[in-house]
């Protein structure tokens, strides 16, 4: 007879937990959920009030009929599953089934799995919280709704096996939208003229920027009007008029949420949302580090709350003292605002322990792992730390009557950037000190350049920058973030070229049916306030019942209207000059997962498709063909030989096509902190490492 029973969702997380608990104690997991909604069926009972269908989850009979058997041989049971709607669901669930009194204090939460931690919140086990039971009912039965009934439309209108999703179907119209900005963007003309000023004292020229004329902000749009600025400061002295100089303070960034720690997953290590949720669900289960055995090294991973604990900023203030020196340490703790709408129920992403430090696993765990370890581990240190000061510089110069300025930064104190710098989207201007000179100082241009620009279109949105608009309108949560954008994906609406997202024909598509006919669905407002309808169903302050019938009365009317007016829509496939080598016919370009391919167009009767081959304009070093881009079936890419398989060539790093001088053996491009070297592909063996800059890889490398 087991003492306690404590039911978890993972095995890796059962095993954590199982050493910290001792023999009193019996720990086992559901893997997931045990029961759900039907997938033949809408499994909810509209007639009556909305009631779900829960059944077993196929092939989930084995696990519960295990856990109920577990349950008998205990004298208490504890559910500690996750500490969030699903998680509290799941819990529910499982009371369920096993007949247990969610009003009993069986219910276990934690943000992060250590001893200390698991005791403490074993002693405050407490009833199931209703509350969050039924906002995780309210957004499944509402996304059912949804998908269930606005399917049949789109297979019978436009192409079978499409589907569409309440938050899914915003994030597409989000992409599209884009694009259509993109398009409809018209690039205008313009010019900037750099003064190059030799300063007493300075090897490298001071770079000085045309402003105007006599102090007053001049735009240059023709060739005609910057030759005319070059014309009337050529042979000119520039006469320092103005020098100002102030101080900047940049303050640490704040601890990771799911939000920012995906962001900055993509943006500096180049994972995935998808793939940084998996490892990050990992690293707070735990991981087997040698000599340690399963360590669960992060908090809990799915918050939007910026908040740290005392303790947790105590020892971080107190490791940063012991590290980097007191200048380090703010004189007062730092503290972050959350955003608005944040839910402040967890804590920020951070390490459990700082004594175990990223070094320390390296060796234990897969790259992968040790990677956003280290990132999360650095961001929360720094978030810890004292602003960076810097001094800027601004210098104002007149050559006749045009108007020059040149600006300068330097670093005074590098405080947090010390240790973590933080990554962007937008482009950023780059460091650079000025000389001192004296008042009325008058320099010489060795060279005035003019040089053409356009206005560029907006960017197209990367994984990371969708997440941040994402949030940033309130759309998801920090669990819909990653599989909303794995969803769009996989289901051909939108692609991913490089690090950008671009829609599919498809996805322009059924986001127009979805605009003309389910105007709610896809606007960004109405999802934003349904966001907020189902965080106050959490609160206890709405009835979940009624926030999905207030919204099912007119979404009910739109389905039934658009099958009435809706025409079927047929999406032209753009044809190649590719035969298809089964059947004759001249094969058609498809959108996948993965991008492009080619496919017969005779499908089903021939389901003869192609990989659509890359070239990057190296010769294989083994065989001498052409090397060629190529995809694994998770969609990592790496490069093999035309002849692939037979060759037997393959390189996850892109062959450069040059020799190492060291060794003789292919050179492969690589990514670091300061751009794209070129390396020797035995890194072990030979190691060389060439340092001259190198034109930037395949940022999906």
């Amino acid at each position: 007879m087991t003492d306690t029973l404590v039911i978890v969702e993972s095995p890796a997380k059962a095993k954590t937990i199982a050493k910290y608990l001792g023999s009193k104690y019996r720990v086992i997991a559901s893997n997931g959920h045990v029961r759900d909604l039907p997938k033949s069926q809408l499994g909810v009972d509209i007639a009556k009030d909305f009631e779900p269908k829960y059944i077993t989850l196929r092939g989930r009979g084995e696990v519960l009929e295990k856990i109920k058997k577990e349950a008998k041989q205990a004298k208490k049971v504890l559910l500690a599953t996750d500490p969030d709607r699903e998680g509290e669901a799941i819990s529910w669930h499982l009371a369920k089934s096993l007949n247990i009194d969610p009003s009993a204090s069986c219910r276990v939460v934690f943000n992060e799995i250590t001893k200390s931690v698991l005791q403490a919140s074993i002693k405050k086990a407490r009833p199931i919280d209703e509350n969050l039971v039924d906002a995780q009912q309210a957004r499944r039965v509402l996304d059912r709704l949804v998908g269930y009934k606005i399917s049949p439309l789109l297979w019978a209108k436009v192409r079978k096996g499409l589907s569409a999703g309440r938050v899914q179907s915003v994030a597409t119209r989000i992409i599209c939208d884009r694009e259509q900005e993109i398009m409809d963007f018209n690039a205008e003309e313009y010019w900037t003229i750099t003064a190059y000023l030799a300063a007493p004292h300075s090897r490298k020229p001071i770079e000085a920027k045309f402003f105007g004329y006599n102090g007053e902000k001049t735009d240059v749009k023709t060739d005609d009007e910057a030759k005319e600025v070059v014309r009337r400061s050529e042979g000119k002295p520039f006469v320092l008029t103005e020098t100002k100089r102030s101080e900047k303070l940049k303050n640490a960034p704040a601890p990771f949420t799911t939000s920012s720690m995906l962001q900055e997953a993509s943006r500096k290590l180049g994972i995935s949302p998808k793939i940084a949720m998996s490892l990050a669900q990992q690293l707070y289960e735990g991981v087997d580090i040698d000599g340690k055995g399963s360590v669960a090294l992060i908090t809990y991973i799915r918050t939007d709350s910026v908040r740290v604990s005392a303790e947790a900023q105590t020892m971080a203030l107190e490791f940063i003292k012991n590290s980097y020196g007191d200048k380090y340490v703010p004189k007062k703790p730092n503290v972050y605002k959350g955003r608005s709408n944040a839910q402040d129920a967890h804590e920020a992403i951070r390490p459990t322990n700082l004594l175990i430090e990223p070094s320390m696993i390296k060796d234990s765990v897969k790259s992968g792992l040790y990677r956003l370890y280290k990132l999360i581990y650095e961001r929360f240190l720094a978030s810890q730390m004292t602003g960076a000061n810097y001094e800027v510089t601004h210098l104002t110069f007149n050559a006749g009557d045009c108007t020059y300025k040149a600006n300068g930064v330097r670093t005074v104190f590098d405080g947090y950037t010390k240790l973590y710098t933080e990554s962007s989207d937008d482009a950023e201007e780059k460091e650079g000190t000025l000389p001192e000179l004296p008042e009325d100082a008058k320099l010489t241009a060795s060279e005035i350049k003019p040089t053409q620009h356009f206005t560029q279109p907006p960017a197209r949105y990367t994984e990371a920058s969708l997440v941040k608009t994402l949030e940033e309108k309130g759309i998801g949560r920090p669990s819909t973030y990653s599989p909303t954008i794995s969803t769009i994906i996989d289901r051909g609406y939108v692609c991913r070229e490089k690090k950008q997202l671009l829609p599919t024909e498809l996805g322009f598509v059924v986001t127009q049916l979805m605009k003309e006919n389910f105007s709610d669905i896809v606007d960004i407002a109405f999802t934003a306030d349904m966001e907020q309808k189902l965080d106050e169903v959490e609160e206890g302050k709405k009835e979940w019942r009624k926030v999905i019938g207030e919204f099912y009365g007119p979404f009910e009317s739109s389905v039934d209207e658009a099958f009435k007016n809706v025409e079927h829509v047929k999406i032209k496939d753009e044809v190649s000059d590719v035969v298809c080598d089964k059947c004759g016919a001249l094969m058609v370009y498809k959108v996948g997962r993965f991008g492009k391919f080619l496919a017969c167009p005779n499908y089903p009767t021939c389901k003869n498709t192609k990989r659509i081959v890359e070239k990057i304009g190296v010769k294989c070093p083994k065989c001498g063909a052409e090397l060629i881009k190529l995809h694994t079936k998770k969609g990592r890419a790496f490069y093999g030989c035309e002849h692939h398989p037979d060759c037997g060539f393959v390189s996850w790093l892109r062959p450069t096509g040059d020799s190492c001088p060291k060794c003789g053996k292919y050179m492969v491009q690589k990514i670091g902190k300061n751009g794209s070297y070129k390396q020797c592909s035995d890194t072990e063996g030979c190691g060389y490492v060439m340092r001259t800059p190198s034109k930037k890889s395949d940022p999906e490398e």
